[in-house]
């Protein structure tokens, strides 16, 4: 909260300003609801000095821009493009790589890459799969020692190594996974495309594109009945081998950091309310985990450039500003979430946005939420109490993400 004086006549009066909004402000991850709070009485779009953007807080209003291809752009390949001119040949690999992620793509380019593999993750067709996906949950979880590091060998290799199982990949090449997600993340995540270090991520996305050119040749020759089959015979003769490519390499990426990011998390939450882990017994876990998603999602803002002059909830809107369709602020919003501030694991309705909507709607949001349940339900079956090992790190957040810093647990 800063002051402003105004001088009238013989009088100053001072006027109370809300501070600028900055998603990297750590009261802004502490405390939500307070810190949304404060901003929401200056309408439902709001120019952030911070992040030299817009920022959209409302419910309503950032669910209509999900929903619009037209006047906000999501592309994010273009200024990559533009970037690797200036960069070793080798980063046009990366470019290549994440030109077939429809997230990062607008219509009709978007609906060409996502139409054939839309099929895919249906909620039946991820039903199928939770036998597989059970028994990596129980080898991991049968192989942890009393005390954990929980991102190394819990939150961090259990999605990898379950999109591996269910893509059909062998057990000596799913640490691989977890380690390419890791590397690529440093363009994914970047802020500002300029500012990225090409090398890791450079090497990452070449080795992606040649297992997964590997794979989708081997599933062409022999079908493993897999996910990967549901892959290939959806995209057919739609997708050319680099747009397969892509859209493999996004399943795992997004997958993998979505998941490790809410069960860090949330395990860092249970590891400081002891309380939670009895009510997480009894209740219904599905509706538990969505209540999850709203407030511990790793997800807080997601990026967009005006693509078309306009107005939007009176703010005027010029062509190349960024926008930050802000998950987090939504997710608290008290228009929709009675006592948004308030943990309710019972919560029903909840249309949180934590996986997008509309038109980037997650397609891997049911196996994320399948992955999640299997993991939680395995370590309260298995394990009384969840005690941390020193105090509890706060939960560290970007513009774009956030994830529990370094925990330690003892499980008993």
């Amino acid at each position: 909260m800063s002051e402003e004086v105004f001088l009238t006549g013989r009088y100053a009066i001072i006027v109370a300003r809300v501070a600028d909004i900055d998603l990297n402000d750590p009261a802004s991850i502490d405390d939500p609801h307070h810190y949304w709070s404060r901003h929401r009485d200056m309408g439902p779009v709001q120019w952030s000095d911070a992040h030299r953007a817009w920022v959209v807080l409302d419910h309503v209003e950032l669910s209509e821009a999900f929903r619009d291809g037209r006047l906000l752009s999501a592309d994010r390949v273009t200024a990559l493009e533009r970037v690797a001119k200036h960069r070793p040949l080798s980063f046009a690999k990366v470019v290549e790589l994440l030109g077939g992620w429809m997230v990062f793509r607008d219509p009709p380019l978007h609906t060409h890459l996502r139409d054939p593999l839309r099929n895919v993750f249906t909620p039946r067709r991820v039903a199928t799969l939770e036998e597989l996906v059970s028994r990596v949950v129980n080898e991991i979880v049968d192989g942890l020692g009393d005390v954990i590091d929980v991102r190394e060998e819990f939150a961090g290799p259990l999605p990898a190594w379950a999109i591996a199982e269910v893509l059909g990949v062998g057990t000596a090449d799913r640490d691989r996974f977890q380690g390419w997600s890791d590397d690529l993340a440093t363009i994914v995540f970047a802020t500002d495309p300029h500012t990225v270090a090409p090398d890791q991520a450079t090497a990452a996305a070449g080795e992606f594109s040649d297992f997964f050119q590997h794979l989708i040749n081997r599933e062409r020759a022999e079908p493993s009945d897999t996910l990967m089959t549901l892959l290939v015979d959806g995209a057919g003769d739609q997708l050319s081998d680099l747009e397969l490519v892509g859209a493999c390499t996004l399943i795992l990426f997004a997958g993998h950091e979505t998941t490790t990011s809410l069960l860090m998390n949330t395990m860092g939450l249970l590891a400081k309310r002891p309380d939670l882990v009895e009510e997480l017994r009894v209740c219904d876990l599905d509706t538990a985990l969505e209540e999850l998603l709203r407030v511990l999602g790793p997800t807080r803002s997601m990026y967009r450039k005006v693509a078309v002059a306009h107005e939007r909830s009176g703010q005027k809107l010029a062509v190349d500003d960024n926008v930050l369709l802000c998950v987090a602020a939504a997710n608290h919003d008290p228009l929709v979430f009675d006592e948004p501030g308030a943990l309710k694991l019972d919560r029903d309705p909840n249309p949180h946005l934590t996986f997008g909507w509309g038109l980037h709607h997650c397609l891997g949001a049911h196996l994320a939420r399948l992955e999640a349940r299997l993991a939680l339900q395995a370590l309260l079956r298995r394990y009384q109490t969840f005690e941390p090992i020193g105090p509890v790190p706060p939960i560290e957040g970007t513009v774009i993400s956030s994830i529990q810093q370094p925990l330690r647990v003892k499980l008993s």
